[in-house]
């Protein structure tokens, strides 16, 4: 029954576990943190997108002329 005890003392003693863990709870919400903000954002992101290509394929196959400009 000693042993277990100072086995069970031993544990409680140690830190690394408790570190651990917190960096792994923080870890996890970072995580979360990320994929919410990419959720929220990936509509207006891929229409910004598309507007943007739209936007610079226009504008390099513009040749001007004597009457426009590009």
């Amino acid at each position: 029954m000693k042993a277990v005890m100072s086995t069970v003392r031993a544990f409680a003693r140690e830190e690394d576990g408790v570190a651990l863990s917190e960096y792994l709870v923080l870890l996890g919400l970072l995580v979360g943190g990320v994929i919410a903000a990419v959720t929220t954002v990936s509509g207006n992101l891929a229409s910004a997108w598309t507007s943007w290509g739209t936007f610079f394929t226009n504008e390099l196959s513009c040749t001007p002329t004597a009457t426009t400009t590009c």
